[in-house]
Order: C-alpha cells, then structure tokens, then sequence
C-alpha cells in the first residue's frame, strides 16, 4: 500500500498536478498510514522494536536481529554463495523478505554494492525510458514507464531499509531476487511493459538505432523551461 501511494503521488506531481491538492493528498495520505498504525496493535509494536531491536532479540525484534547478525558474518566477501547460517531456519523470511541480509552474508558488502548498482542500472534505464516516450509524445505510455520505474524505487528502498533497520518490518518483497511467484511474474511483466514503451517510442519518432543519452535530459528540461 505504501509503495503504491508513493508511486501514485510520483506520478501526480510528474503530471503536473497543482502544488495544492498534491499537499493535501499528501496530508490525507499520511493520516491514513497514521490511523492504520495506530489500528493494531502489533503494527506499533514494530515501529516501536525497530529502533532498539535487541531489547526484545528473542521476540518483536528477532528477525531483524537475525538479519542483522547476517550482515555482519558476511563481511567484505561474505561466506560464499550457499555457505549462509542464516537461511538454515535462523532468520525467517529468508527467502522472501529478507533475502537481501542472506545474499549480504553470502556475498559481503562487494556483492551487496554491486546488487544495489543493478538495480540503480534498472531503475534509471525506466526513467530514461520514460523520458523517451514523453519526447515521442506517448504521455499514458510515459506515465507508465515511471510509474514502473517508482514502484521498483519504492520496494528497494523499504526492503533494503528493513534488512538494515533503518525502517520497521514490512513484510515487502525484494523485486527480481525474492522468491515468490506473484511477485517475480509481475517484475518480468514490468519489463516486458518497459520494454515494449522503448520500442513504441523508438519506432514513433523513426530512430531505432538512437541510444539514450544524458543530453536527453538537458534537452527535455530545457523545453520544458
């Protein structure tokens, strides 16, 4: 719910919306999440054992406990591929929520750091994307391609703040990495959107052998202005 409404509100204010009634949504959103929060009581709980998880290791803050004692066995290098203790029943959700701490302990901060740059790889090719079909003038097209390009912005950055502990758990899958049917069709159903944006764009302006280029940018601000 959460990365759907941020990617929402991206869109909105890419689209022009009024600095107006973009604010207010952005208040009715935040009081939703607050009444939401303050509706169970477990989900207060969570915010509250993210911020000192090893006061209660063995109960609300055990798996980011866990997710956090696999970071630090993984190291600069990590274990090796395979090699986790953490996935053998100790970190739950390893699999799905929390796939990132095993890869962590598995590949070391190089692997980690190298993961984050794909996935910056990725989501910056849909910002370009998007740009592209904006300039082809294929605004619902363009729209979607960021819309797309949010959404992964958006499960990244929880994700990842969750495994690390900057953020209480969420629950939210890591896009392309974790396990999950539902979850990686929809990612392979994303880019092949992307995908098929890029070449309707290509194809519309008649420069299929164009590449994408900083100057793109310079070039749509400036119209822009």
């Amino acid at each position: 719910t959460v990365v759907m409404m941020g990617a929402a509100a991206a869109m909105l204010f890419l689209g022009g919306v009024g600095l107006f009634r973009f604010s207010l949504m952005v208040v009715l959103a935040v009081v939703a999440v607050f009444v939401l929060v303050q509706a169970q009581p477990y989900r207060m709980a969570r915010l509250i054992t993210f911020t000192d998880p090893w006061s209660d290791q063995f109960g609300s803050g055990y798996q980011l406990t866990q997710a956090l004692i696999a970071f630090g066995r993984g190291e600069w290098l990590g274990v090796g591929l395979g090699n986790s203790v953490q996935k053998q029943f100790y970190l739950p959700e390893a699999h799905t929520d929390f796939v990132f701490s095993v890869l962590a302990e598995e590949l070391g901060v190089v692997g980690s750091l190298v993961t984050i740059a794909l996935f910056v790889f990725v989501t910056v090719r849909a910002l370009y994307i998007g740009l592209w079909a904006e300039k082809a003038k294929q605004f619902f097209a363009a729209y979607m391609a960021f819309g797309l390009a949010f959404l992964w912005i958006g499960q990244f950055l929880i994700n990842i703040g969750v495994n690390v502990g900057l953020l209480p758990t969420k629950g939210l899958t890591l896009p392309f990495l974790s396990y999950g049917g539902s979850s990686l069709v929809i990612c392979c159903a994303c880019v092949g959107l992307l995908l098929r944006i890029e070449w309707e764009s290509r194809t519309h302006l008649g420069s299929e052998e164009h590449e994408f280029s900083e100057s793109d940018f310079a070039e749509e601000t400036n119209h822009g202005r």
